[in-house]
């Protein structure tokens, strides 16, 4: 597709279209295909201007006539899960429902806990206790917007993901609750930062859909 390089049984844009949704997959910030420039510009801005991005698209989409804006839902994995946990806290009531899978929700705990430190350190900026700070650990971070949330969400993680490890998935999922949010928790114990197992794809897609006609 324009928007990425392979393609995924579980992130499946034809298959969300013939289940009846509108499908908006932004070329923001950081996405292959528009040169090294557009690709780098969202280290050390990951919750900058590729939210800018985010929100101008589906602003834009919006004021289709076919669009439904009252019924508007956030999906996304990895950088993109993270992306809805920051959405959550800055998106100003346009969505109705978000979809996270493995994705960054304190980007302090993440970077104690991931099993990989060169992309934290060049897509962070560097660690937390530089000084001065990298902004993914303030105004960057997602957990520290957790006050502004007030949409219904699905948490998706895998158990064996050391990538985004499990207490980042754990931690959204406690916050959504202790704040009396509609939310649901879809933990994978077999499965790492992807979904590999047939089974369990079935049980994304029927999950995946299903939080949708609850929730949109």
């Amino acid at each position: 597709s324009a928007l990425s390089q392979f393609y995924s049984v579980r992130w499946n844009f034809q298959l969300m279209a013939a289940n009846g949704y509108i499908v908006v997959a932004p070329n923001r910030r950081g996405m292959p295909g528009w040169g090294v420039q557009w690709n780098e510009a969202i280290a050390g801005d990951w919750g900058g201007q590729p939210m800018k991005d985010y929100l101008a698209a589906i602003d834009d989409v919006s004021k289709e006539s076919y669009v439904d804006k009252n019924r508007l839902g956030c999906v996304g994995a990895s950088y993109g899960g993270y992306s809805v946990f920051m959405l959550a806290g800055i998106h100003n009531n346009r969505f109705k429902s978000f979809i996270a899978h493995d994705g960054l929700f304190d980007m302090k705990s993440w970077y104690g806990t991931t099993e990989e430190l060169w992309f934290a350190n060049w897509d962070l900026g560097g660690n937390y206790w530089s000084n001065p700070k990298p902004k993914a650990y303030e105004a960057f971070n997602p957990s520290n917007f957790i006050d502004k949330w007030n949409t219904p969400i699905m948490i998706i993680q895998g158990g064996i993901d050391f990538r985004v490890p499990i207490e980042q998935g754990l931690e959204a999922f406690q916050a959504a609750q202790l704040k009396g949010i509609k939310s649901k928790l879809l933990y994978m114990p077999n499965e790492n930062h992807w979904v590999l197992h047939a089974h369990n794809g079935l049980v994304w897609q029927r999950e995946f859909f299903k939080w949708l006609k609850e929730t949109l």
